[in-house]
């Protein structure tokens, strides 16, 4: 039987060290997409579908304990089914998170070792620059790096207002301007994708991520759809799948998003906000509140408008939405860990 380049999926370096480390007892693979439970992953013997040990499931404390597409995993044959076991998942070099929508406050993986994070937003009603202030703190935070991708450019007759917008609120970011019907809206993304490189689609419904990923497959793999009459996108894409391109490098396309709640601050906040922290500390108290202090850069930089008043409230939001979940992921985790240990005492309890 022919053997799966396992390489041109991104089993390189560390990753290639560990799987040849594992050989003879396991085999290392990449989770393609995952449907209820089960996993489509790819190793050397091909594709097979596969579902997470007992073990991996008692162990995992949060929804990122479990594999997600673009993870890279230890797993051998199971008897159940004739499904492969998935044992662990190897140390991720960078994952796109966000608050699972809704209320209840845990965590959702939305893609593992990326190497570029497309953030595409189209140029019609549906754009806002304060989304976009959200998927690149999430984005800087997730280890990848963000390039920002505005589509449908062929829609829009005056872009000046919006590369304008852009380029004040991602100061340094690589921007790309496509057009879904326009060979070159292909062409400009293939620099990003490299032979081995990972990278994911990530944006609203109705931007056009579908288009752009079926004219780098060359063909109509995925199906797309146009826009409502209130000029938002209907759902396309319903599920996160890793898709090998003939040319080289790999793409991972997801749902789109309404909402994304910030999950955590590892800096992604700071660096979105570079402009906002580097005022901050030209002010003339270290504890500045940049209310009505004197001496304040920040409330300076707004009176002189050379910082909006918009984007100020902005950071001032997000900063305030990532504290209060990361606080709840705290007391959640505490609480479950709380039932895990009750729930051993009691079995220990019944033994006896």
């Amino acid at each position: 039987m022919e053997r799966t380049n396992m390489a041109a999926f991104g089993l390189t370096g560390q990753y290639a060290a560990w799987a040849e480390e594992l050989r003879g007892t396991h085999a290392v693979g990449r989770i393609l997409s995952q449907e209820k439970g089960m996993y489509r992953l790819v190793g050397e013997d091909g594709e097979q579908w596969a579902e997470v040990s007992g073990t991996l499931r008692y162990r995992a404390q949060r929804a990122s304990d479990f594999p997600a597409v673009g993870d890279f995993v230890v797993f051998d044959r199971g008897e159940t089914e004739g499904h492969a076991v998935i044992h662990r998942i190897l140390p991720r070099k960078s994952v796109f998170l966000r608050k699972a929508a809704g209320t209840v406050h845990t965590e959702q993986v939305v893609a593992a070792n990326i190497d570029t994070v497309f953030l595409c937003m189209s140029l019609n009603q549906d754009f806002n620059i304060r989304r976009l202030e959200r998927y690149l703190s999430a984005a800087w935070d997730s280890g990848a790096v963000p390039v920002i991708v505005l589509t449908k450019s062929d829609l829009c007759e005056d872009l000046v207002p919006y590369l304008r917008a852009v380029e004040q609120s991602a100061v340094g970011v690589e921007l790309v301007l496509t057009s879904g019907v326009e060979q070159d809206g292909m062409e400009k993304l293939l620099p990003y994708v490299q032979e081995g490189k990972t990278v994911a689609f990530i944006g609203s419904s109705g931007v056009g991520k579908s288009t752009l990923i079926n004219r780098l497959l060359g063909e109509e793999r995925l199906v797309t759809n146009g826009l409502r009459r209130d000029d938002k996108g209907r759902h396309t894409t319903t599920r996160r799948e890793l898709f090998l391109l003939k040319q080289g490098g790999m793409v991972i396309d997801t749902p789109g998003m309404r909402e994304l709640g910030l999950w955590e601050s590892g800096g992604g906040l700071d660096q979105s906000f570079a402009d906002i922290e580097a005022l901050a500390e030209r002010c003339r108290f270290r504890d500045c509140s940049h209310q009505h202090e004197p001496g304040c850069a920040v409330r300076q930089a707004i009176l002189q408008g050379a910082l909006s008043e918009e984007r100020w409230r902005s950071y001032q939001k997000l900063k305030a939405e990532t504290r209060y979940t990361e606080q709840s992921e705290a007391y959640l985790a505490e609480k479950k860990q709380k039932f895990k240990q009750i729930a051993k005492s009691n079995k220990s309890s019944r033994k006896r």
